[in-house]
């Protein structure tokens, strides 16, 4: 037999069983969270979530609007300039606060020397097999997180402290000072997300000082 034919043969069965598994690349979807805090605070609802946290990817921009008890708050994040504007609402006050690439990188660097650690248990959330891995802060906040390798976001700085994770983070609970706070993925959804939801109001907001 041809010794370069013998070679595709080999290269072949290394290679080609892990295209047929590659990774899906997500850059249209809304993916929906419920989270909660831990028992200690007394204002989970009857259903027993405190808030909902939704993300929007379309290409290069992503949204997370997050609402609880009070308070909303959105980041819009845009991947190609590298820069972010929030909106909070409390009550009937507007704030609009708009991050440049320094100030992104400025509020985010919290999140500098992570580790990492990669473990084996797996769980099935919406559908998806997810594996669990943990991360440490250098300032003692400990993340517990379950994510899926099937698909990841086209968009990954939008949560900062995920975005060298090898997926898409479907679960995940934050630790911090005795207390708790647990987010998981509810719904998925690949409808496509109107441009509109990244337009940046020009009226109607207090500028909040970064």
């Amino acid at each position: 037999m041809n010794r370069t034919f013998v070679k595709y043969l080999l290269f072949a069965a290394l290679v080609l069983p892990q295209g047929i598994y590659a990774q899906r690349i997500i850059a249209e979807c809304t993916l929906e969270y419920s989270f909660q805090p831990d028992t200690s605070l007394q204002v989970i609802k009857s259903n027993g979530n405190w808030g909902t946290k939704k993300v929007f990817i379309k290409g290069n921009d992503a949204r997370v609007d997050v609402e609880g008890t009070g308070f909303f708050q959105s980041l819009i994040y845009d991947k190609a300039n590298q820069q972010a504007v929030v909106l909070r609402v409390l009550g009937s006050n507007k704030f609009i606060t708009r991050l440049l690439p320094a100030d992104w990188i400025l509020e985010n660097k919290k999140f500098d020397s992570l580790k990492i650690t990669y473990q084996s248990a797996t769980k099935t959330i919406i559908g998806y097999e997810c594996k669990m891995a943990s991360i440490l802060q250098k300032d003692g906040t400990e993340y517990r997180i379950f994510y899926t390798t099937n698909i990841a976001p086209s968009v990954r700085e939008f949560d900062y402290i995920f975005k060298d994770i090898p997926g898409f983070v479907l679960e995940y609970e934050v630790k911090q000072a005795n207390r708790s706070v647990k987010y998981t993925a509810t719904r998925i959804s690949f409808t496509p997300v109107a441009a509109s939801r990244f337009d940046i109001p020009v009226s109607g907001y207090r500028i909040l000082d970064k």
